[in-house]
Formats: structure tokens, sequence, C-alpha cells
């Protein structure tokens, strides 16, 4: 499908209107399913361009016509064509799961999770693929970096709570302070770690 093709554009526009009859007919599933064999293509290619990874743009393009089926009613040719509005849906769609993505991978507590699990299986005689342990190594060596500024006495509790598995109690009787001292004393660690590992 070339975008300069008025004719493909028109007929387009003219399927994804059909799909939005609220009857869900058999003439508006087929439609549908036209529309999809038309420019799925295009679309996945969009995905894969933004997301990398063969199984994460199929995913996007599925959840794409997913609200296409749901919400084609939406679509008002005035404002557009329709490939133009398939494009940024698609658009919009990716973006959004590259910043979810994004604040995951910043999450302190969740690298502390992964970092101990991987431990744990590095531990137990379990093999990382090739990538992975790039990955994982990468990972860990910042994360470690950003333990590092920390000051010493919240870097230590925060290894031992995460790493060693010592409980807040156990920690709070070891330090000879309240529970709730040594919970603030964690989570200001964690706060730090997470402006560190956000840079």
């Amino acid at each position: 499908m070339t975008g300069a093709d008025p004719g493909e554009r028109a007929a387009i526009d003219q399927l994804l209107q059909q799909c939005a009859r609220s009857d869900q007919s058999a003439a508006a599933q087929s439609a549908f399913a036209e529309l999809y064999r038309r420019t799925s293509p295009r679309l996945f290619a969009l995905c894969l361009r933004m997301l990398h990874e063969r199984s994460a743009a199929e995913d996007l393009l599925q959840d794409t016509f997913v609200t296409v089926w749901r919400r084609a009613a939406s679509f008002d040719a005035a404002r557009g064509s329709a490939i133009t509005w398939l494009i940024t849906l698609t658009r919009n769609k990716a973006i959004d799961r590259l910043r979810a993505q994004r604040e995951t991978a910043v999450d302190p507590l969740a690298a502390l999770d992964y970092a101990s699990a991987a431990a744990d299986a590095s531990e137990s005689g379990g093999r990382l693929s090739p990538a992975a342990a790039v990955e994982d190594l990468q990972e860990y060596r910042r994360l470690q970096r950003c333990l590092e500024q920390l000051d010493p006495q919240p870097q230590n509790f925060i290894r031992e709570a995460f790493f060693s598995g010592g409980t807040y109690q156990e920690l709070a009787e070891r330090s000879q302070v309240p529970l709730g001292t040594m919970k603030s004393w964690i989570r200001r660690g964690l706060l730090q770690l997470r402006k560190c590992l956000e840079r």
C-alpha cells in the first residue's frame, strides 16, 4: 500500500466506516478483516520500528486492532484519512508502552528484586542466555554504582533487606532503633536510589 494512492486511501476510509457499524454484522466483520489485511503490514512495520522487538510489536499490533474494532465509530473522515488515524493510534500506543517500560526500568525495588532473583538463579545453577547475562550484568553494575553513592548506613540496610533477606524488624533490633525509624531510613535510601537510577 502506498501512501500516495488516493484510491487505496478512500477504500481504507470506507472499510473503517463499515467497521463502525454498531450491529457487528457479518459485513462489519468482513470489512474489519479486509482493513486488517490492507493495513497491518504498514502498522506492524511502525510497531517494530518503535519497539525494536518482534513479539512486543506483534502484541502492540493486536492491541491496536482491538482498539480499532471498539473505537471505529470515533473515526471522522472530515478530520483526516483512516490510514492517518490508524497510524496515529498505533504510534500513541507504542509511546505509552515505551513510557511504561521506562518507568518500570527505573523502579529501585524492581531492580533489587530482579538482581536478587538473578543471583538466586545463578547460585542454583540456572543458565541465562548470553544476551540476558550481559543485560543482567549491566543492570547489576548500574544498581551497584547507585548503591555505592548512598551513605554507608542506608546502603547497608538496603543490601541486607534486599540481598540478604533481612526483615525490617531484624534490622531495627540489630541497630537498636524503632521499627518505624528503620522503615524511614530504608525508604529515604530507596528514594535516593530511584533518583540515581533515573539519571
